[in-house]
């Protein structure tokens, strides 16, 4: 891409530099323009497409064309219409994710939550998108990630009131990891649910943090650590909305049926099984604390 080219001419000449192997050529390279400018995308278009084309955007382009991902080269993703930062101690979120918090609204639309915790909370995404939903709400996010929680700080410095969230840094296969947090209304969890051995896109495969990932040959192993420690973190009449993958409705139904829970599955917009909700069966309640 010569510098002479104009924003338009570097983005075409982009698409097909990332179209073999690229299902989103085209959005990609107009995303990466737009962070070159230091623009959103919808002001390039309107303004910027004669502009001369910035000298970084080639290295922005080869950074891409090595499948990293896209959220990575500019820092930052959307979910559930806010802006986050992101970086790869972080999973990227992604808009299938958000099944979890439009189930949890539909489940909780005559009881709003009055807390909430994020296991694994990452980017902070689902938590701060829970807020977003709940703003009376008060949220607490935990992940083994120091690097994660320092993403999910800057994040929830954006998009909460000062004091509303509480990040700490626990790992729920250590013991006592759940002690002093309390009971919650909605719990919230993207656990690792990959099989060890899956095949996935170099994007993933090659960039996405493998503790965030992988969970064993089955990738049931941390659903079988956290789902039976919950029932200790739930309020009364409070619920848990755990993602799985699209496989694993049967598996993780009955590790939570064997841990005292009643499921209901819940399905993204492409119509695969992506959430299960989990309500305490009377008679299984643990003590309170």
């Amino acid at each position: 891409m010569s510098s002479a080219q104009t924003v338009d001419q570097a983005i075409r000449a982009a698409t097909q530099r990332l179209g073999p192997g690229t299902d989103s050529a085209r959005f990609d390279a107009e995303l990466l323009m737009a962070h070159a400018l230091g623009t959103g995308r919808s002001d390039m278009f309107l303004k910027r497409m004669g502009d001369p084309a910035p000298a970084q955007f080639a290295d922005l382009v080869e950074r891409r064309a090595t499948h990293e991902p896209v959220a990575y080269i500019i820092g930052e993703a959307h979910f559930w219409g806010l802006r986050l930062a992101v970086s790869p101690a972080v999973l990227v979120p992604r808009a299938d994710s958000e099944t979890l918090i439009e189930a949890a609204r539909a489940a909780l639309a005559d009881r709003p939550p009055q807390r909430i915790l994020d296991l694994g909370t990452g980017s902070g995404c689902l938590l701060l998108a829970a807020l977003d939903e709940w703003p009376g709400a008060a949220g607490v996010g935990i992940d083994s990630s120091g690097e994660a929680l320092a993403v999910a700080a800057r994040n929830a410095d954006q998009h909460s009131r000062p004091g509303q969230v509480r990040l700490l840094q626990r790992d729920w296969h250590a013991a006592g990891w759940q002690a002093d947090l309390g009971r919650f209304d909605l719990i919230l969890a993207n656990p690792p649910y990959v099989e060890t051995a899956a095949v996935l896109e170099p994007t993933v495969r090659d960039h996405e943090p493998a503790t965030a990932l992988f969970a064993g040959p089955e990738g049931l192993d941390d659903y079988r650590v956290l789902i039976p420690q919950l029932p200790a973190l739930l309020a009364g009449g409070g619920i848990a909305m755990i993602e799985i993958g699209a496989t694993q409705a049967g598996p993780v139904g009955a590790i939570a049926a064997q841990a005292g829970f009643a499921t209901a599955l819940h399905h993204d917009l492409a119509e695969r099984p992506r959430a299960l909700e989990l309500k305490i069966l009377l008679g299984n309640r643990s003590p309170s604390a």
